[in-house]
């Protein structure tokens, strides 16, 4: 099982678009696939479930707010929060999802309270205890996953962090202008500060016997430009320098682009089907997105 989340600090990238349509292509490529979403925007949960069933359903008891709670994580088994979406019923390829929660945006300061310590030791403890959250739950898991694709939200709070600590690779989904690309690198020394605090609080022998801690090791799997605007079939040049600028970084980059369409993917959630998978007649837009999973694929 590889555990991927898709973060970016800049919102409106087309971060949960990418996530729906790479999640669902997988399904529909043989893969088992559990979607997590932590974007107290709810935008990867509303773009499957229609809000007033969410609301009807699955708000109370089936959201993934129910287990950063520790009152109901205690009385809960993460299996119970997932929604069987039933899109790929005659297909050996399964697309499932923990929903978010307009409520979560709250959660992350009842999990920074839990982070004191009477001690330094006690401390760092409750950091480990707390920023492994989410890979507890994941590691519950009765289903065989291929993939956990996890659609974070734009910052890099608590929530976020259990994301990382969970994950196996990063995947960066950016619009090649200026503000989309200017946190990346930021990003990148975020994620590798996190990555040594934690693997240090690890090494603490004076850790909590019951608790079982293991370092962790996320790889950043690349920069995949989306939005992208496309003039005689390459980007137009005023993308390109931010796209240059990127490289520069020495981060992976994605071969295959995802151009802009607003209106193609701004309709798919209210058909509760992302465009990849969708009889759409915009061929083009449909084989970039399978080419970039193609790349997915391989590196992972």
């Amino acid at each position: 099982m590889q555990v991927i989340s898709v973060i970016n600090y800049k919102g409106g990238v087309g971060k949960t678009t990418l996530t729906s349509n790479l999640s669902a292509e997988l399904a529909n490529r043989g893969y088992k696939v559990l979607m997590i979403d932590l974007d107290p925007q709810t935008s990867l949960t509303f773009s499957f479930i229609k809000p007033d069933e969410w609301s009807e359903h699955f708000a109370t008891d089936m959201t993934i707010k129910n287990w950063f709670k520790t009152a109901k994580r205690d009385k809960i088994d993460f299996n119970d929060l997932i929604i069987d979406l039933h899109m790929f019923d005659n297909e050996p390829g399964q697309l499932n999802l923990i929903s978010s929660h307009l409520d979560l945006i709250n959660i992350d300061l009842e999990l920074a309270t839990q982070l004191s310590g009477a001690n330094m030791s006690q401390a760092k403890a409750n950091f480990l205890k707390v920023h492994s959250i989410l890979l507890k739950g994941i590691e519950q898991l009765s289903e065989d996953y291929n993939f956990v694709i996890i659609d974070c939200p734009p910052n890099f709070n608590i929530v976020t962090k259990n994301a990382i600590v969970a994950s196996d690779y990063i995947l960066i989904p950016a619009k090649p202008d200026y503000l989309s690309t200017l946190g990346i690198d930021y990003l990148q020394r975020s994620v590798n500060q996190l990555i040594n605090d934690y693997n240090d609080y690890c090494k603490i022998d004076d850790n909590d016997e019951e608790e079982d801690y293991i370092e962790i090791d996320p790889r950043i799997l690349g920069v995949v430009f989306t939005m992208v605007q496309f003039y005689g079939g390459v980007p137009i040049q005023a993308l390109r320098q931010y796209m240059t600028q990127t490289k520069k970084l020495g981060l992976p980059i994605f071969k295959d682009h995802i151009r802009e369409n607003k209106t193609i993917f701004s309709d798919a959630p209210e058909y509760g089907i992302p465009v990849v998978i969708s009889d759409h007649h915009r061929a083009d837009i449909v084989a970039e997105i399978r080419a970039f999973v193609t790349d997915f694929e391989s590196k992972v």
